[in-house]
């Protein structure tokens, strides 16, 4: 179960990029979002909570193996964050990319309270940063979404 916990939590090795494994894991949360984006709002929303349920328990396992409290290697949290980012605001391939740059910003600056959640257990703690990063992002690109035409979304 270890080496699934670490396939899952390296978002199938993309955290073992050599440089920014994290904007690595997020561009594989943009790939699946560009995926599934046309997907009912229902199937989304299992793919997110699905990502972070098993997320919690990837990162934790991984954490565990690679003997750190939140290990580098671990982007399941930048996959989900991303997916949270850009869920359900029905974005194009731009909208897409401005909600990498954004969630990629937030996941970094982690304003309140996103820098708090990484005090909590295990995975739960690597896991609820970046998702609460990315309920920041969705709610910027929202708002973006109103002022730019129809078109870039």
């Amino acid at each position: 179960m270890t080496r699934l916990a670490v396939l899952v939590a390296t978002a199938g090795g993309a955290g073992y990029a050599p440089t920014a494994p994290g904007t690595a894991g997020s561009a594989v949360g943009l790939a699946i979002y560009l995926a599934t984006r046309h997907w009912s709002p229902i199937s989304q929303g299992a793919l997110l909570a699905g990502v972070i349920v098993i997320g919690i328990w990837a990162a934790h396992v991984a954490a565990r193996h690679f003997q750190r409290e939140d290990p580098g290697q671990v982007v399941i949290d930048e996959v989900a964050g991303q997916l949270a980012t850009l869920f359900l605001t029905g974005a194009g391939v731009w909208g897409a990319v401005l909600g990498f740059l954004v969630f990629r910003v937030f996941d970094i600056v982690k304003p309140w309270p996103a820098r708090q959640f990484e005090r909590l257990p295990g995975g739960t703690g690597i896991m609820a940063d970046d998702v609460m990063a990315g309920i920041y992002g969705n709610l910027l690109l929202r708002g973006v979404a109103l002022l730019l035409p129809v078109s870039f979304f």
